[in-house]
């Protein structure tokens, strides 16, 4: 596995509040595979250069920015991974530059993964219409009623876009997305 991805590019995007399991198993996942993997955040969240995760109930550990959302452009890079949890994807739902730069990903066929409650993101940027997701069950309804039609398995992808549940998930999560990485680009209609 460790060559699979040597030379593709892989941005993650989350900000305070992120799953901390769900940054860091497909982060390091990727990078064991060969790619080279940024995290990228909105500058007002950054605090002496990290953001802070949500492990279990409480605060978890501090994850290194390698840069901020206004340096990160999509046609750097071949894939974009969004963590969940419940704080980081209700805050850049809400961020026009975040939800710009995923459309952008999108558009470009490149791929797209988000799990747990990350899939709002593909809903606020009109990805998840028409398409086969999953997500974590308290968004199953969001997910029905942007348009998609939502499964209860581990990892459901939908022409590059990948989707999953929840931390017991990333395994197959990440497993996925190296595929479609390796897959390269994907033909699609706009969202």
């Amino acid at each position: 596995m460790a060559a699979e991805l040597n030379g593709k590019r892989i941005l993650i995007l989350a900000t305070n509040g992120f799953e901390q399991s769900e940054l860091e198993v497909p982060r390091d996942r990727l990078k064991a595979a060969g790619a080279e993997v940024h995290v990228v955040s909105p500058k007002d969240g950054v605090k002496g250069g990290a953001i802070k995760g949500w492990d279990g109930d409480d605060w978890g550990s501090p994850v290194k920015v390698d840069k901020t959302l206004d340096q990160a452009k999509a046609a750097d890079y071949d894939a974009i991974v969004l963590p969940g949890g419940q704080i980081n994807p209700d805050l850049l739902r809400v961020d026009k530059d975040a939800l710009a730069l995923i459309k952008a990903f999108f558009d470009a066929g490149k791929t797209v993964a988000a799990i747990c409650h990350a899939p709002w993101l593909l809903i606020e940027t009109g990805i998840a219409k028409g398409r086969k997701m999953t997500s974590y069950n308290s968004i199953k309804q969001d997910v029905v009623n942007a348009g998609a039609q939502w499964e209860d398995s581990a990892v459901v992808t939908d022409n590059g876009v990948i989707t999953s549940r929840n931390p017991g998930d990333l395994e197959a999560f990440s497993k996925k997305i190296v595929e479609e990485v390796r897959e390269g680009r994907h033909q699609r209609k706009a969202a």
